[in-house]
């Protein structure tokens, strides 16, 4: 199921996508006496995100025209905050290769500022000193469980869903920062530099070992074109590796890097970035 946070005349709601429709979850908890789904962030923090209450829920309300909504007519909003977005770095061999570095033996990963997390639709704000900003496709999932010292046997068990983040990136600025030796969050968390969604499918929609198509696509021309199956380190070998030092609490976000293919935009571009099963985070960017 493709659970999303909608607006419909500035009210917010968690909504299940059914097509070109959105049937408003909150509104059919209400109806029928469930606890209130107020944002997804709630949701997941207190361990609701229920794909079980969902289908029941709309089982339940699903012949209600009061809780139907036609998607275009929606405005998207930014679908989580997280406590943490946990980034990775060089995770795809042809990315490695294409920029001339010896395949990881550890996964490299780094923080993005959590308050960079942007809606399907809006737009990425392109500082003008900034140089060079590159869009990065990658498949993130979102953790449903507290999780620690979890075997990779396990992980699924901890994955409430997946969704698709595009790591913007002021590259200009991580070349220097990197030659410095500093690290190279700056350049990863501009605000609007995390474009998130458009929604989370549910975690027993998708194997976290299959193998999906993943795109990006910049004013209708292909930039990156892949399939997960690139993967060095994949989604349980990713929960079991960082578990090991680092807490993951429900609702953080880890992103796990992108494929080759790499290049910069402009603003007046159209961002689409693409993976099969989950659909399409679109973003203009935008000059300030």
């Amino acid at each position: 199921m493709k659970i999303g946070y909608f607006s419909s005349n500035g009210a917010g709601f968690v909504g299940a996508v059914s097509g070109e429709r959105v049937f408003n979850l909150s509104k059919a908890a209400s109806r029928s006496g469930k606890p209130v789904l107020s944002d997804l962030t709630s949701l997941l923090r207190q361990e609701r995100f229920d794909g079980t209450l969902f289908a029941e829920l709309y089982n339940l309300e699903r012949d209600r025209q009061e809780c139907w909504h036609r998607l275009e007519r929606l405005s998207f909003l930014p679908l989580l905050r997280p406590g943490k977005i946990i980034c990775l770095g060089l995770n795809y061999s042809e990315h490695a290769r294409e920029t001339n570095t010896p395949l990881p033996e550890e996964p490299i990963y780094f923080e993005k500022a959590v308050t960079a997390i942007i809606a399907h639709n809006q737009p990425v704000m392109y500082p003008p000193h900034l140089g060079r900003v590159d869009p990065e496709v990658e498949l993130a999932f979102v953790m449903g469980r507290r999780a620690r010292g979890v075997k990779e046997a396990q992980a699924g068990d901890y994955i409430a869903g997946y969704t698709i983040l595009n790591d913007m990136t002021a590259r200009d600025l991580q070349r220097k920062d990197i030659g410095n030796r500093h690290p190279r969050y700056r350049s990863k968390s501009f605000d609007t530099f995390c474009p998130l969604g458009p929604w989370i499918v549910t975690a027993d929609e998708i194997d976290p070992q299959e193998a999906l198509t993943i795109q990006l696509r910049v004013n209708g021309e292909a930039r990156q074109n892949s399939s997960t199956r690139d993967l060095i380190f994949n989604v349980p070998t990713l929960i079991s590796r960082i578990s090991e030092l680092i807490t993951l609490e429900p609702g953080d976000i880890i992103s796990t890097g992108t494929p080759h293919g790499i290049a910069p935009v402009s603003p007046g571009d159209i961002m689409e970035a693409e993976i099969k099963k989950i659909g399409i985070l679109r973003n203009p960017v935008k000059g300030t």
